[in-house]
């Protein structure tokens, strides 16, 4: 069963091992012939006439926030990378948004890769980002001219288009090892470009040094002060940032089954969240998620989403989600964003739900951008006594 329970969506999806279709061209000159005084089918130079047929003008107020498809609430269960021959399975939900081309979200595509022991696959996208998460097994990886080990719990990413040779040598269960990848690569199909230059050098987390870091915050000063407990990863390529490359961004987070940490409160921003639950005890961790709060800070009408290790769910951008682990051990979850570019952008507009109804109360809206939040609150309290 998939980990999702969804008033509004589909629990699972069928798996794909498509081959990516090659890029077609997104645009053509109007054929000549079909202009007042051609003369036949001979190509002739495109017109100002050409051009200005094409110009369409709309009504602002009616047109200012197009009515489009909204970025599905969608789970991907874990028996997709659990059985089978050797192959890649997307998460294709690019029907379902109306758009060109396949794609888990706009700006992101992801996929389990399934490796056979004994066995090797390659993996190549049209992206500038290609990460890639051991859910299990063990083997070798050889890309950006080099050859490197890996083992479950890793994470590399790979600049450029990705390309890559995968080789399972071992596995702890089901006949094989799982990545979980996910790519920017429907982000470049829009816009129509390829990649040019590397925007950062190869990336390599392994499990222990991330799991040692999140239980040294964890049990560090100040620690019964925080909601979550994980670490962000990043690169010498995105100082400012701070993300895992210039447009994606991941977590490790654990949620912890001792109170008050077992709930992380809701929070939202404007980046959407591939969510894959590395581990969860079944049936005893969940996310529950929905567009709008109300004024004591709870998410009205919630979409809620059951943990299972292995597993992945999609957080729509913008939409308010808390997590809560209510069994006898610790959890664990890595969502991966297109976060990177949307920070770069100034409009990631990260918010937390304590912080915003004490706006509420205060009868205080903010934009999306904002110089600083402490001083914009400060002000409007000073201006009203």
């Amino acid at each position: 069963a998939a980990p999702l329970r969804s008033r509004t969506a589909p629990a699972s999806m069928p798996p794909s091992t498509d081959v990516p279709p090659e890029a077609k061209p997104t645009c053509a000159a109007p054929r000549p012939a079909e202009l007042p005084g051609d003369c036949g089918p001979v190509a002739k130079k495109p017109r100002k006439e050409d051009w200005r047929a094409r110009a369409q003008l709309n009504e602002y107020e009616s047109c200012a926030n197009p009515s489009i498809p909204e970025i599905p609430v969608r789970g991907f269960p874990a028996s997709t990378h659990e059985s089978g021959p050797t192959a890649i399975h997307y998460f294709d939900t690019s029907a379902e948004m109306a758009i060109e081309g396949r794609a888990t979200t706009p700006n992101l595509l992801a996929a389990y890769v399934r490796i056979r022991v004994g066995e090797s696959v390659e993996t190549s996208a049209n992206c500038t980002s290609s990460v890639f998460y051991v859910i299990r097994g063990s083997g070798t990886t050889t890309a950006a001219g080099c050859e490197f080990d890996w083992s479950t719990g890793d994470l590399f990413a790979i600049p450029g288009d990705g390309t890559a040779v995968h080789t399972c040598a071992a596995a702890e269960s089901h006949g094989g090892a799982a990545f979980y990848w996910v790519t920017d690569e429907p982000l470049l199909e829009y816009l129509g470009v390829r990649p040019t230059r590397p925007k950062f050098e190869p990336i390599f987390f392994d499990s222990e040094s991330m799991r040692r870091t999140v239980e040294a915050i964890r049990h560090g000063p100040g620690s019964e002060h925080k909601n979550r407990v994980g670490i962000l990863l990043s690169s010498p390529a995105t100082p400012q940032t701070k993300t895992l490359t210039h447009t994606l961004w991941s977590l490790l987070n654990v949620l912890p089954h001792q109170a008050p940490q077992n709930v992380q409160r809701p929070h939202r921003h404007n980046s959407v969240a591939l969510d894959l639950c590395v581990y969860a005890k079944p049936g005893t961790c969940y996310t529950l998620m929905g567009p709008s709060l109300d004024r004591h800070g709870n998410i009205v009408d919630p979409v809620r989403c059951d943990w299972a290790s292995g597993s992945a769910f999609i957080t729509p951008p913008g939409w308010w989600h808390s997590h809560h682990n209510e069994g006898d051990e610790d959890s664990w979850v890595l969502p991966i964003q297109d976060a990177g570019w949307l920070t770069h952008a100034r409009i990631l507009d990260i918010r937390f739900v304590d912080e915003e109804v004490e706006r509420i109360k205060l009868g205080v809206a903010r934009g999306a951008s904002y110089k600083s939040l402490d001083s914009l609150d400060r002000n409007h309290s000073d201006s009203a006594k």
